[in-house]
């Protein structure tokens, strides 16, 4: 009824009120996490510090060397005077190989094994032909004890006329033979002893020792292969098992030019630098001059010596050296150190300062001792190294731990 439908819309006040939703709560948390997402990413582009942007410049090494100036620049390579590709001395399967690259062995070493089948049989036929003929000359040996107590024994009954002449000739003959016996068979005898002894040899050649005390380069040689000393040109057969260098032997070979061979001299100090590690100066001295030149070159080959012994220094690495003159009596030895930009240099708290660039393009405060002065550049006697990178021009905001950036040009 129509009463009944206006009771209908009537509220009840009595009855609890409904639970809150949380879905607004939901939406709430995760408009603010992505508004401090924004926030961050605006902070990271817009709002983090801009590195400076500055010049820059490498330092440069003093000439110091002890008085010593440069006559001449040349280029060469580190060899070895010592360098050998081991080999077996017979054909034969490897067995195994007791070496890897980079191994240190020493003389007499093994280096690898062959299958020694043959040899051990050949050794085995020596060792029995040896005691065959050993045996063999036992038995003359007993055989002539008899026969010459049989002469003996004779020669006394012939004196009393006992027995015939007839029967003492043939006893001194038979004894006379198995002398000669005897000698053939101790001869055969020692031949056997020595053909043990080259069996043995034999054995031993499918040894493969070290010839002297190196540093292995290479492994040429896998289990299972043959090798053989006597292949040469194409084929599959190996020609050795690996390749020893002597690092005591290491020194430098240089090609200089005709034109300027005659500035270099026998005991001539050298510094050489490796092109791996230009900062580091190894001391040296010329062993020689090889009297040939090369025609299509024109170029003569000089051998230097090094007199540092380090495992950085290996066969084959490209060397810069520089051949050195001593410097004249009474002349100003040449200041140690770097060279600067004089431009690159300021003061901080009333100290001589300068900027080195780091990892990351992170900038160092480092104090220096200063030197003299040559031309636009200053001498830097301590607190820096050669080849830094230093900020020029160093502008008043840059600090220690700041970050610059190359200027463009």
């Amino acid at each position: 009824t129509s009463a009944d439908l206006l009771k209908e819309l009537r509220i009840d006040r009595k009855a609890p009120p409904p639970a809150p939703s949380r879905r607004g709560l939901w939406i709430a948390l995760a408009v603010v996490a992505v508004m401090a997402v924004l926030a961050a990413v605006g902070w990271f582009v817009f709002g983090r510090e801009k590195p400076i942007e500055v010049e820059t410049a490498s330092t440069v090494a003093l000439g110091g060397g002890g008085g010593a100036a440069s006559v001449l620049d040349a280029s060469g390579y580190v060899v070895a005077r010592r360098m050998a590709t081991v080999s077996a001395k017979v054909t034969g399967k490897v067995q195994e190989v007791l070496i890897e690259e980079g191994m240190r062995v020493e003389a007499g070493q093994v280096l690898a094994r062959l299958e020694p089948i043959d040899a051990d049989a050949d050794r085995a036929l020596a060792q029995s032909q040896l005691q065959a003929a050993r045996s063999q000359s036992a038995g003359v040996q007993a055989q002539l004890i008899e026969a010459e107590a049989n002469a003996r024994r004779l020669s006394a009954l012939v004196a009393q006329q006992l027995v015939s002449k007839a029967q003492y000739d043939q006893a001194v003959a038979q004894r006379d033979l198995l002398r000669a016996q005897l000698a053939t068979a101790q001869r055969n005898a020692t031949s056997a002893s020595d053909r043990l002894r080259i069996a043995d040899i034999g054995v031993d050649n499918t040894v493969v020792r070290a010839p002297f005390a190196g540093v292995v380069i290479a492994k040429a040689a896998q289990p299972g292969e043959i090798v053989s000393p006597l292949s040469a040109g194409g084929g599959f057969t190996r020609t050795g098992i690996g390749t020893i260098v002597d690092m005591d032997s290491l020194e430098i070979e240089v090609d200089v030019g005709e034109a300027y061979i005659g500035r270099v001299k026998a005991k001539m100090p050298v510094e050489a630098t490796l092109n791996s590690y230009p900062d580091w100066k190894i001391p040296a001295e010329v062993i020689a001059i090889i009297p040939t030149a090369d025609r299509g070159k024109a170029t003569v080959k000089v051998r230097v010596a090094l007199k540092a012994k380090d495992p950085r220094i290996v066969p084959d690495m490209g060397v810069t050296v520089s051949f050195l003159e001593k410097a004249a009596e009474g002349s100003v030895e040449q200041p140690r150190g770097v060279r600067v930009p004089s431009t690159a240099l300021t003061q901080r708290e009333g100290a001589d300062v300068v900027f080195v660039v780091g990892a990351e393009n992170v900038v160092e405060l480092r104090q220096v001792k200063l030197g003299g002065v040559l031309g636009d550049d200053r001498a830097v006697e301590s607190g820096l190294a050669p080849g830094e990178t230093v900020v020029i021009d160093p502008p008043a905001e840059l600090a220690d731990g700041k970050t610059v950036a190359e200027a463009p040009q």
